[in-house]
């Protein structure tokens, strides 16, 4: 791989092993340089093209050589968190590896939750920070913090590098992890006389690590035993989760989908693996899924789990989950299956690869065996018809989010990317945008952080520049990290916000209504219409350089949005006025089984016992 390709995470492992068997061969010739002038050339080679960071103390070796080089794009953040949130962004739409640098200490710890996030949802981050030097270490040295212990359970690998000669195998190494098996974020912690001192560079370096072997072939025979399962059952379900992303797979998720002809959901993580517009696409599981999908995958006989791992949104009360259903569980991590929900047929395999081999399978030996799934169909159906996803005003007059977001979502457009904070705002998009396409739609799903939305669709946009880049935040998650518009504004990253301005921390407050007796608690963030509006985000926003434009009804919904979308030369901050009393239904309260979901406050469907055993 050479200088300018982008790392992805199809490549990128036999690219690294091709190098490896060249090093062992004959080794290049090298250079005479600082580990800081190390960092900059390995990324090059990498193939590295944009940075998002933060400089300090401990690392500022490495920001005088970052300054001369020709390739790479820093883009200096306002905070650290925005920097990895940034990283993370870009590497879901664009499947290359997303880098941030921070300095040592607070800036490193400033690291600490988007790595988290990252680590949770399997995004390839390779985050770089400065340490004091060797010689001080332990010594609670000015801005000393140990990242790397800190790190250790949210990565999937962390380095400390003291030795400058070590730097370009460990940052081509941190690529490797980063990228292959399971994605997912590595921190390089680099000291500062590491980056001062002299080395001898060459490349490419070995990458080699013990017992990091990861699986992408599905061993045959259990996968032909999945084949077999699947002409077993009458009530298959296909559900797909964010490792269908992650894997690259959807055009081979639709080859064996139109195969099986099985009903299909799709979670928070893998909303757009399969188009929305499909029939076979139920829409997404969980506690604010479609009632389609939740019950669909209750009363099925098979799950056909693929890249996804059984978390509690999504089944409830596990001992109550899909209770008639065997599993066949196919995952990249051995560590995911049956750590939840026992599999009946596991599969440890790169879905790229193991998807291809199931249909071939089932196709050559199986098809005549395939299952006549119309009684099935037909009672999915019923579901679809009888209980389709909607809304209902509030009766207060101010403005319905979902309207805000459908509106959105039709006249931007299924090539427009989708990226959300946390809470109901993010629940009314995964309901209400119609996802077309992979890596479009963009949120924190496991870690569920708040702030993500902003420094996120900077990452997008500053890897599709061309393209439209919806944030769409709530009022309490714009406030935790609207300071990187700033960036934007600086940086000509024209990203468009949509702020779902409900006066509060809406989703805290959906609990409250439901669950504490209307008891609001420190919910009220006093930002909406009627209120003292602090902050003003329209002022804010202009503040920032970029346009503020507020809807207050219903009725200029439309062309407000067209009004954002034609300003291209510079951020947008929308403030749509919402309702606070809007609450997001379909709801599966905690701690209950996914056959109590809700359509509205203490109204549950009613299923007929003949129809739906």
């Amino acid at each position: 791989m050479t200088a300018g390709n982008p790392i992805n995470p199809a490549a990128i492992a036999k690219t690294f092993s091709s190098r490896a068997a060249k090093t062992e061969t004959a080794q290049p010739s090298s250079q005479r340089m600082t580990g800081s002038q190390a960092i900059v050339r390995s990324l090059e080679e990498l193939g590295v093209t944009d940075i998002f960071g933060l400089p300090g103390g401990a690392i500022l070796p490495t920001y005088d050589p970052l300054f001369d080089s020709e390739q790479l794009n820093h883009i200096l953040v306002r905070h650290e968190q925005g920097a990895g949130h940034a990283a993370e962004g870009y590497a879901v739409a664009s499947g290359k590896v997303g880098v941030a640098i921070a300095t040592s200490g607070p800036g490193a710890t400033n690291l600490l939750t988007a790595i988290a996030d990252a680590n949770m949802d399997s995004v390839p981050i390779v985050c770089i920070t400065g340490q004091v030097s060797s010689k001080v270490i332990g010594t609670d040295a000015f801005q000393e913090a140990d990242i790397v212990g800190m790190t250790m359970p949210i990565t999937k690998h962390s380095f400390m590098v003291r030795d400058p000669q070590e730097i370009p195998r460990c940052l081509a190494t941190a690529f490797r992890i980063a990228a292959t098996g399971r994605p997912g974020p590595v921190l390089v912690d680099i000291t500062k006389d590491a980056q001062q001192g002299m080395m001898d560079f060459s490349w490419p370096p070995t990458t080699e690590v013990r017992g990091y072997n990861p699986v992408t072939r599905g061993h045959s025979k259990q996968v032909r035993e999945a084949a077999k399962l699947i002409t077993e059952a009458q009530r298959p379900v296909l559900y797909v989760g964010g490792g269908m992303v992650r894997a690259d797979a959807s055009e081979e998720l639709m080859k064996l989908a139109r195969l099986i002809n099985a009903p299909l959901v799709t979670t928070l993580t893998a909303r757009g693996a399969f188009p929305d517009s499909d029939p076979q696409n139920l829409g997404m599981p969980g506690m604010h899924g479609t009632v389609p999908a939740v019950i669909a995958m209750q009363k099925s006989d098979l799950l056909i789990a693929l890249g996804a791992r059984f978390d509690d949104r999504v089944t409830g009360v596990v001992d109550e989950f899909a209770p008639g259903a065997k599993v066949i569980h196919v995952d990249v991590d051995p560590a995911e299956i049956s750590k939840i929900r026992i599999a009946d047929v596991p599969i440890v395999g790169d879905l790229r690869y193991v998807l291809p081999e199931l249909t071939s399978i089932i196709t050559e030996e199986f098809a005549a065996a395939l299952p006549d799934l119309s009684n099935w169909w037909a009672l999915v159906n019923r579901f679809k018809e009888t209980f389709p996803l909607g809304y209902t005003k509030t009766e207060d007059g101010l403005g319905s989010p979902e309207y805000v977001i459908e509106k959105l979502s039709e006249i931007s457009g299924p090539d427009a990317y989708y990226v959300t904070g946390v809470g109901q705002h993010q629940m009314w998009s995964a309901q209400f945008i119609q996802n077309e396409k992979p890596r479009h739609f963009i949120n924190s799903a496991g870690l569920g952080t708040m702030g993500f939305s902003v420094p996120a669709a900077m990452g997008v946009k500053v890897a599709f520049p061309e393209a439209t880049v919806w944030a769409i935040d709530g009022d309490g998650c714009f406030q935790m990290t609207n300071q990187e518009l700033a960036t934007c504004a600086q940086n000509n990253i024209p990203i468009k916000v949509a702020v779902i301005n409900n006066s509060s921390l809406g989703m805290v407050r959906q609990w409250q209504n439901l669950f504490y007796d209307g008891r609001y608690s420190n919910t009220h963030l006093k930002t909406g219409m009627g209120t003292e509006r602090i902050p003003d985000f329209v002022k804010l926003a202009e503040a920032y350089g970029c346009v503020g434009l507020r809807c207050e009804s219903d009725d200029d919904v439309e062309a407000t949005i067209r009004q954002a979308l034609e300003i291209n030369d510079r951020p947008v901050v929308v403030d749509f006025n919402v309702s606070p009393d809007a609450l997001v239904w379909p709801m599966v309260p905690a701690g209950v089984s996914n056959d109590q979901i809700q359509i509205a406050k203490d109204i549950s469907p009613s299923w007929d016992d003949e129809e739906t055993a």
